[in-house]
């Protein structure tokens, strides 16, 4: 490959990649989420924030393997700041189809001027050898912290865990639920539970159903805790830990009384305002369900549980970086006191479905081992998920997974005695 005259510093690096290093270095060296640090990304445009997240979450998607491909030009781990321009160099040569000269020349930009050779130097070589710097790689284990690797082979076997991490490797489409009756989204496929699927990418607040309060976006596998509890009108119903509000509005939706329960002060004003936008209503309640008591028997409760959400890798690839094994435990403490709680809240005969968003089996079936007394499990069956029949296993509870296109979620349905 033919290369031009040494890169200027004098280029600066574009808006997007600014925002790209900014959210880097807020996951991987300051240990927040992405969101938090799209929130704090230096003013800019809209398009070049959404941009820079495109960056960012292809290298935290790729990770691993994007470092195995520098590694032959790299002596020793370069200091954070060359590492950060680095990185996102080789995801615009290897994944995102960036020229060559672009993205070389913004990477170099990026990097204090003591590193701007190396980044230069690394980043030229890795040109050169092209996507075929990726061949050969065991990227499934690469790009896979050891821990969840682990912990899903122990759970779904050697075949279960590589489906898994290859399903990772791609952004999610856009699900949406709907209101009942409400017109569809132009080029929008219906899946068989009724979710409203767009391809990934598309941006939810373009769409004209959402000024019209018609749609919220919600991943197909989250639907389904709320369709499974069955409400009816009338019923009188709590939504535990219910921030930001996609399940509220589904049973909202459904005719039940809600009670919308979220101990996050924080969160309340979002899901007010996603209740309003939709022309819901719930009563919002600011409290921890662990010591909350409805004025009197519900009769149903849905409880979608704080976990640590590696079901929904897709959408948010910052979160093996961010998740470790003391997570778990920490938890699925925390799910079995909230289950203990819910159980309280019912009427006899009152229905109660748990859900968690995790792909840990101590987030999920464990907590089939150890139900509350006064609880007995109440079997999903495979017809009541059509186009997901096999999530529902022999012993009726669902376990949802990426390689079934949808986020990894955790749901069983309880009845109280």
């Amino acid at each position: 490959m033919a290369w031009g005259p040494a890169i200027s510093r004098c280029m600066l690096a574009s808006p997007a990649r600014r925002a790209a290093a900014h959210l880097l270095e807020t996951v991987l060296e300051r240990r927040h989420g992405l969101e938090e640090g799209l929130e704090t990304v230096p003013a800019m445009e809209p398009r070049d924030k959404a941009a820079g997240h495109r960056i960012a979450a292809a290298v935290l998607r790729r990770l691993g393997s994007l470092d195995a491909a520098m590694e032959p030009w790299l002596r020793r781990a370069p200091p954070a700041p060359a590492l950060r321009a680095l990185r996102i160099g080789a995801a615009e040569l290897l994944l995102l189809g960036t020229p060559p000269h672009a993205a070389v020349a913004s990477a170099v930009s990026l990097a204090p001027r003591p590193l701007a050779g190396l980044v230069n130097a690394v980043l030229r070589r890795l040109a050169e050898a092209g996507p075929a710097a990726l061949e050969g790689l065991d990227a499934e284990r690469l790009d896979t912290p050891a821990w969840l690797w682990g912990a899903w082979h122990a759970a779904y076997g050697a075949a279960g865990v590589r489906a898994i991490a290859v399903a990772h490797r791609e952004e999610a489409a856009l699900d949406l639920s709907t209101k009942p009756g409400a017109p569809l989204p132009e080029g929008a496929e219906v899946l068989p539970g009724g979710t409203v699927r767009l391809p990934a990418g598309t941006r939810i607040t373009e769409l004209a159903g959402f000024a019209r309060g018609d749609i919220w976006a919600q991943d197909a596998a989250a639907a389904l805790p709320a369709r499974l509890l069955g409400v009816r009108p009338g019923e009188v119903v709590a939504d535990l830990c219910a921030a930001p509000g996609g399940k509220t509005a589904q049973l909202a939706a459904a005719g039940a009384r809600v009670l919308a329960v979220e101990r996050e002060s924080a969160r309340l004003p979002r899901l007010r305002e996603n209740l309003a936008r939709l022309g819901l209503a719930a009563e919002v309640i600011c409290a921890d369900a662990r010591q909350w008591t409805p004025p009197s028997p519900l009769d149903a409760v849905l409880l979608d549980a704080p976990c640590t959400a590696t079901g929904t890798i897709r959408r948010h690839p910052d979160v093996p970086h961010l998740k470790r094994p003391k997570d778990v435990a920490r938890l699925a403490s925390e799910q079995a006191g909230l289950l203990r709680a819910a159980a309280g809240m019912l009427r006899p005969g009152g229905r109660l479905v748990f859900a968690t968003c995790s792909l840990q089996a101590e987030e999920g079936e464990a907590h089939l081992d150890a139900l509350p007394p006064g609880l007995a499990l109440d079997p999903v069956l495979p017809a009541e998920l059509p186009g997901l029949e096999g999530a529902v296993t022999p012993r009726g509870v669902v376990r949802t997974r990426p390689d079934m296109g949808v986020d990894g979620f955790f749901v069983m349905r309880l009845r109280r005695g």
